[in-house]
């Protein structure tokens, strides 16, 4: 069978919607670092939709920051790849055509800068995870000990991660008199503008003091809240692919329906038309972020450990318990307690369409995916609202639950055999395999930047975790389950 490419996509299946725009009329104005699933998801969907509905120059060079197979792929298909959207009423294929070409950091850095430096890059979108930065995040500035950071720091080749590759392209425009780009952050972080901000500023101060102060002075970094369930690819996904599109497509991605970009409006030098596609600007991010965060992300922290404990290997194979999805609920309505009001959002209404979500039949979303990096998920998707609920004398028991699931998951004794994937992976295994729930929570306690002071200080916080560890202890998660979801109902 043929491969997807700019050759073969005339001959695609009447059943894949093809590009709505001539790809050869449009410029690069977008360079993207991060090129995975969910970027195809998101960025380069909306961006697509975007050219289509309004034109514009903004075609993405694709950036993959370590893997030179995935910038292989892209280009042999001419940067064209499959988005199979899986919702009740079936599949729709739809080809994007947002990706102009692919990059590799990792081994060709002097490209990526050369593409950073174009003047008709106006804006550069990320999504390299918050490990991926190497910014700590308890002092707001770099890690000097991440070895990228060091690296990148030390100056002697071409940068290769993110925070190097931008700081040294934006020093470079400002010495050719180059207007600096837009930076857009779209992991999911709290407050992402400002995170990935501080750790630019702070690089470049390393580097030369004026040039951080030029950077805070002229380079905008917008906030944004990205939302879209896509699963990691699978042999079923290009198998699919291949049915729908009749060709051969090594990117294809499967995702759901639903999906959603709030943005700070903040693009001086411009940006594509994105609500063509449903993208919200707005000047304030942070409420629909801490609502996704912890309504969204927090449930699916909650799913992942229950089903990674109980050998549950997909999201909807936890929904398809009835008493799991009750606990699910519990902490929907736990967390929802603490968001403040959000214009235009009817917040049952809102977590009614995650459960449908969550159950979606057609999604294989791995609860493993979901369940890595822990240690740098729950601060903002539990504990942060587990600090707000202690501070109004709210409901703490879900917080608390997925907490504790959480540390006994990373003893790494789990159904499927999967090793813990984690920065602090060791850390957390030593603080895991404690011999006593006190000694295991004092563990966890000790990790820096972790578990809020005022959360781990609070007696009815420690009441709760100790109690779950204790009872992990002593009985089978399943019986735990029973009795919580008897609680909960």
């Amino acid at each position: 069978m043929t491969r997807l490419s700019a050759q073969t996509l005339a001959a695609v299946a009447e059943t894949a919607a093809p590009p709505q725009y001539d790809r050869a009329a449009r410029r690069v104005g977008i360079v993207h670092l991060g090129l995975g699933a969910f970027h195809k998801a998101h960025q380069a969907f909306y961006t697509d939709a975007a050219m289509a509905a309004q034109g514009g120059d903004w075609k993405i060079i694709g950036v993959s920051m370590r893997n030179e197979e995935v910038a292989a792929d892209f280009n042999e298909q001419d940067g064209l790849f499959t988005i199979l959207e899986k919702g009740a009423e079936g599949t729709r294929a739809q080809i994007i055509g947002s990706i102009d070409h692919a990059l590799c950091a990792r081994t060709q850095p002097d490209q990526v800068l050369q593409a950073l430096c174009d003047e008709n890059v106006r804006v550069v979108t990320t999504t390299v995870t918050e490990k991926g930065y190497g910014i700590d995040r308890a002092t707001g500035g770099v890690d000097p000990s991440n070895p990228v950071i060091a690296h990148d720091l030390a100056g002697d080749s071409a940068p290769v991660g993110a925070i190097g590759l931008i700081v040294t392209a934006l020093e470079r425009r400002r010495d050719r008199g180059i207007a600096p780009f837009t930076v857009l952050c779209c992991d999911n972080l709290p407050d992402n503008g400002a995170f990935l901000r501080a750790g630019l500023i702070d690089f470049a101060r390393r580097h030369d003091p004026a040039l951080g102060q030029w950077i805070a002075d002229t380079v905008p970094c917008p906030s944004s809240m990205v939302d879209r369930i896509t699963p990691a690819q699978t042999s079923e996904t290009r198998a699919l692919a291949r049915a729908l599109t009749g060709t051969e497509d090594a990117l294809a991605i499967e995702t759901e329906p639903f999906h959603q970009w709030v943005i700070e409006d903040t693009f001086p030098t411009g940006r594509p038309a994105w609500e063509a596609a449903g993208a919200i600007f707005t000047e304030d991010v942070a409420a629909y972020e801490s609502m996704k965060l912890r309504l969204l992300n927090g449930s699916h922290s909650l799913i992942a450990y229950m089903g990674q404990l109980l050998g549950k290997t997909y999201v909807r194979d936890v929904m398809a318990d009835p008493c799991l999805e009750v606990i699910v609920r519990r902490h929907l309505h736990q967390a929802a307690a603490t968001l403040p009001a959000l214009p235009g959002i009817d917040v049952p209404q809102y977590c009614d369409a995650l459960i449908a979500r969550f159950r979606n039949p057609s999604i294989a979303h791995e609860t493993l995916q979901i369940a890595s990096d822990g240690s740098e998920k729950l601060p903002q998707r539990i504990f942060a609202p587990a600090s707000d609920a202690l501070a109004t004398d709210g409901p703490i028991d879900s917080f608390a639950l997925v907490a504790g699931l959480w540390m006994w998951y990373c003893r790494g004794e789990l159904p499927s055999g999967a090793a813990l994937n984690d920065p602090r992976a060791d850390r957390l295994r030593d603080a895991a395999h404690a011999d006593t729930p006190e000694a295991i929570l004092a563990g966890f306690d000790a990790i820096e930047g972790l578990i809020p002071s005022d959360v781990s200080a609070s007696p009815r916080w420690r009441g709760a975790i100790l109690g779950l560890l204790q009872e992990l202890s002593d009985k089978p998660l399943a019986r735990i389950i029973e009795a919580t979801c008897e609680q909960a109902d």
